[in-house]
This record gives C-alpha cells, sequence and structure tokens, in this order.
C-alpha cells in the first residue's frame, strides 16, 4: 500500500476512534476542526506523525483521502468539498440528513472518480460480520424474522444530538446502524412502519428524556426486520443484541453476554460518551479503515460497504422518521417512497 496522508475533519469520540487505525496503518495524519479541538488531539499524539492544519483548503490539497467525522448537519458540505479536491471520502454515519442529499455525495464522487466510503463500523464488529457470513453461506436457509436492538445513554455531550433537524433523532443517529445491517443481511427494504416515544427535543437545562423507537421493515423477500433504538437515563448500560431466524437455524448475539465487548474512551471525555469496541479481537474501526485504504489500490477490491449502501441506510432510516410522524406506513422502491394512507399511495421525492 502506498504511503497515505489523511485528513482527519474532526476531533471528536469518534474521530478518536478512527486516529489509532489510521496510526496503526502507517498513514501520516493532519487533522482540521473549527475550534481549536485539532491542536489538542495533534498534541496528545505529539511523538506520531499527527498534525494540526488551520484551514480546510490546506487540509485537502495535500492529503490521499477525508475522513469526516464531524457532526451529521456538515456531512454534505465537507464531503463535497473533498470530492472536488479530487479525495476520496470516509464519512462517518449517517452520510447524510436525507437521501437526496446522500444521492447529491455518490454522484459527485463518481463523477469526479473517487470512492466514497460510508463508514457503517457495525459490519466490521466480528459477532454481526460472522452472523451475515452464516446468512451468506445459507446456513439459516431462507430467512424469515430478524430483531435488532441498540441502546444506551442519551448523547448529551453535544447539543446537536437533542435536535432532530440536526441528528434525524435517534431513528437517524442510532438506529441506522441496524437498518444498515438489516439491509446488508436480509436484502432491500420496500416497506417501513415506524414508531417513536418520548421527547427527542433537548431544550436543555434538564435531564433530556428517554426516548425510544421501533421500526418494522418489510424485505422484498419476504423476511421481516423489528429494529430497536433507545436512547436511555444516564446510567443505561449501552447493549445491543440480535436474533436472525430462518428456515433452518437462529443465530443471536447480546454484547452484555460477551466479555471481549465493552465501552472505550479516547482521551478524555464528556459524560456518557464512549466508543464500542471489540479488545478480543482486532478494532472494527481499523479493519474498516484498512479494507477501504486497500481499495484505492489497483487489486484491492470492494469494501463491504459501498456508498449505494450508505444511501440506502439514510432512505429507509428518512422512510421511518416519516412514518413515525405521520403514524402511517411507507413503501419503498428505487429511489421513491411511498407513503400509505387510508388506502392510497403518494408518490414523493
Amino acid at each position: 500500500m502506498r504511503p497515505l496522508h489523511i485528513g482527519l475533519i474532526g476531533a471528536g469520540g469518534i474521530a478518536r476512534a478512527h486516529l489509532p487505525g489510521w496510526l496503526e496503518l502507517g498513514a501520516r495524519v493532519s487533522v482540521y476542526t473549527v475550534d481549536g479541538s485539532a491542536e489538542k488531539l495533534a498534541a496528545e499524539y505529539a511523538s506520531r506523525e499527527v498534525t494540526a492544519v488551520a484551514d480546510l483548503g490546506e487540509l485537502l490539497a495535500d492529503c490521499t483521502a477525508v475522513d469526516i467525522c464531524t457532526p451529521t448537519p456538515t456531512h454534505k458540505e465537507l464531503a463535497l468539498a473533498a470530492v472536488a479536491a479530487g479525495r476520496h471520502v470516509i464519512c462517518e454515519k449517517p452520510l447524510a440528513l436525507g437521501a437526496t442529499d446522500a444521492e447529491e455525495i455518490a454522484a459527485a464522487a463518481e463523477a469526479a472518480g473517487v470512492r466514497l466510503h460510508p463508514a457503517h463500523v457495525v459490519r466490521y464488529f466480528p459477532a454481526y460480520a460472522a452472523m451475515q457470513q452464516a446468512v451468506e453461506r445459507g446456513e439459516l436457509g431462507d430467512l424469515a424474522v430478524l430483531r435488532f436492538t441498540r441502546g444506551g445513554a442519551r448523547p448529551q455531550w453535544a447539543p446537536w444530538f437533542g435536535d432532530p433537524a440536526k441528528s434525524g433523532g435517534v431513528i437517524m443517529d442510532l438506529m441506522v446502524h441496524d437498518i444498515d445491517i438489516a439491509r446488508w443481511v436480509a436484502g432491500d427494504v420496500v416497506r417501513v412502519h415506524a414508531q417513536t416515544r418520548g421527547v427527542e427535543h433537548a431544550t436543555g437545562g434538564g435531564q433530556a428524556e428517554v426516548v425510544s423507537a421501533t421500526a418494522v421493515l418489510t424485505h422484498a423477500s419476504g423476511a421481516i426486520s423489528h429494529v430497536t433504538g433507545l436512547w436511555g437515563l444516564p446510567d443505561q448500560q449501552f447493549r445491543t443484541t440480535f436474533r436472525v431466524a430462518g428456515g433452518d437455524g437462529l443465530l443471536r448475539h447480546d454484547s452484555t453476554s460477551v466479555p471481549g465487548y465493552r465501552i472505550t474512551a479516547q482521551g478524555v471525555r464528556a459524560a456518557n460518551e464512549g466508543i464500542p469496541s471489540s479488545p478480543m479481537t482486532e478494532s472494527p474501526y481499523l479493519a474498516e479503515l484498512r479494507e477501504f485504504a486497500a481499495s484505492w489500490e489497483d487489486g484491492g477490491g470492494e469494501p463491504r460497504v459501498r456508498a449505494r449502501d450508505g444511501i440506502e441506510a439514510v432512505r429507509i432510516a428518512e422512510a421511518a422518521v416519516e412514518s413515525s410522524r405521520t403514524g402511517r406506513a411507507v413503501e419503498l422502491r428505487t429511489g421513491v417512497a411511498v407513503e400509505i394512507r387510508a388506502g392510497v399511495k403518494e408518490v414523493a421525492r
């Protein structure tokens, strides 16, 4: 692999999860933020090839790829700037707040001849990867019912999480992980029905409400996925589970039952801010980044997450948010959402 120079945008929790992976791959890393936190992060890695840059143009001028680890509302602008500079892009989930914006980013990357990598890291966690491989080998037979849960303390370390217009709420910010996994395992989704309980908008000045959401996804194959997400109380233990049932068997997983699964923190962190980790295996973040970087080389192969995967995860999550808002199911087909209302289908792009 050719020497890497990575432009890392952001210095929060997920940037701190990505940075050690890039260093393990031998990359030189330039960090850019708008609030001065890049200098602090670079100082923590003073003995490594990590430097802070003060200008986005300077970052884009000389890097191999850009790794966007910033709040969701900034993804589109930063990704388009990186693509315009001819750089490969790794972008944290969700790729954008809406499918139209996600498609615009992907189209720009394709036109520029650069790679766009939505960072759906759960595909690289060992239990989920093993489950998908078992399904792909046909060990469960035809899939019937899939159940996914994901929950932990409500994120309060940054105010934008408490504004659904910026974070997308619990569905777009948290459940999008398992929405992506459900589609990865059971195929494209044709219908979504969702419900959210609790107040997602946090006003500040007190403890934010517990919020939970459930989405029922109907796949084109006929399989049904139940996806549940929880933003809980400050002492809520982070936990993920899955149960995947087919005609020939059942696979299940509970992160709290696996000794090699924990929440880690990189450096000093705010309350409730942690990153899921699997310390008994290679870091899923390292595995993800290595696969992305390898795809930039001739013969490097295709990564398990592609631009379309990021778009479809956003499209399904967006439909779930709309269904939760209206109480009606949303039917999906390529590029189009169809709201089911009193037996009448209303088409909206």
